[in-house]
């Protein structure tokens, strides 16, 4: 350990400033700080919440549902990301579809479902499009691929969402916002700085032990003045501007809409779906599958735990009904979800700072 992660340690463990209440918005940051076992670190003054940070967790029942219809009753090959398959939506997974007759693939990226969808013309093929500005861009790299390679049987059910108006929901959970590297190496830096004007502190942090100390070191040692902050603490990866060609790739093919977060509601402008002149590649309009509200298991607090409202040992189902073989909630679904993290590393501790 060098004399700067050594510095950062100590400061960290010695804190006696106000009392600070820190929001990760990633899933990766939020298994990681358990799994380095940063949360030793920390006294009574300062708490680390999970926010709104996992895709798999934010996408709601009603996605699950219409995704549900297409492999049930529309007949198309459904591609998706493993978590996904066992996140239940209100009346069934996945999981659960393909059991009953429904074809649904596990592939690791856009790219394997589309390659999958120019092997087998003979089938309508739709990927379960989710995530952030992190993983955007490859959905929408498999439909200009799709484009060149003249497919007419390969679609995105879309509900890929950007960070800022979540951030700007959770604003009130938190002191400071620990955000995610990888989101802003794309998007870059100019959300955090509109954050800041309106008097929300956060820090751009890495992943690795290092990175990640050295965040929280800058994020309490910042909030010492009573003033609000912004940090880039991943300058290696994070830009100014992010990656050009990224955004204005996804500017090509995507558009601003309206989108629902579990737990949270709809966010205005916080999703993103295909232009009207790739509808062709929309399968929601391609199949004629309407928006859904859908219904989670009412005793599930997913979406309380996901705004940093409760932790999961608070859940009357987690540990018990629910677990990473039995799932109820989608938060214990997803490698990156808060449960999972407190289940894997804080299951008996109902006080996990």
């Amino acid at each position: 350990m060098n004399e700067s992660l050594k510095a950062a340690v100590e400061y960290i463990k010695n804190y006696n400033g106000r009392k600070i209440r820190m929001m990760e918005v990633c899933g990766t940051h939020t298994h990681e700080i358990f799994r380095l076992g940063i949360r030793e670190l920390l006294n009574e003054n300062v708490e680390i919440v999970s926010g709104p940070g996992c895709p798999v967790c934010v996408t709601p029942p009603g996605f699950i549902d219409e995704a549900v219809e297409l492999a049930l009753d529309k007949k198309v090959t459904v591609c998706t990301f493993g978590d996904l398959v066992r996140v239940p939506g209100t009346e069934q997974s996945l999981s659960e579809a393909k059991a009953s007759g429904a074809k649904v693939k596990v592939v690791y990226s856009p790219q394997d479902a589309e390659k999958y969808a120019s092997e087998h013309r003979d089938e309508e093929v739709a990927f379960l499009s989710i995530g952030f500005e992190t993983t955007t861009p490859s959905s929408v790299i498999a439909v200009k691929n799709a484009i060149a390679d003249g497919l007419k049987n390969f679609s995105l059910l879309t509900a890929n969402k950007t960070m800022p108006g979540a951030y700007e929901a959770m604003a009130d959970f938190a002191d400071v916002f620990i955000y995610p590297g990888h989101v802003h190496a794309i998007s870059g830096i100019s959300d955090c700085e509109k954050m800041l004007e309106k008097g929300v502190s956060g820090v751009i942090a890495g992943f690795t032990a290092d990175e990640l100390i050295s965040a929280i070191a800058i994020a309490l040692k910042k909030s010492e003045s009573g003033k609000p902050f912004f940090v880039n603490a991943y300058p290696r990866v994070v830009k100014a501007e992010g990656s050009p060609e990224a955004q204005k790739m996804v500017r090509q093919f995507m558009e601003e809409t309206d989108a629902e977060w579990r737990g949270i509601g709809v966010i205005a402008d916080s999703g993103m779906s295909l232009k009207s002149e790739y509808a062709e590649f929309d399968a929601e309009k391609k199949f004629g599958i309407e928006r859904r509200s859908g219904r989670s298991n009412p005793g599930c607090r997913c979406g309380e735990i996901l705004k940093g409202m409760c932790k999961p040992a608070e859940c009357p189902l987690f540990g018990k009904v629910c677990s990473p073989e039995h799932p109820v909630g989608a938060c214990m679904v997803s490698g990156e979800g808060t449960c999972s993290a407190y289940y894997l590393y804080g299951k008996d501790k109902t006080n996990v700072r």
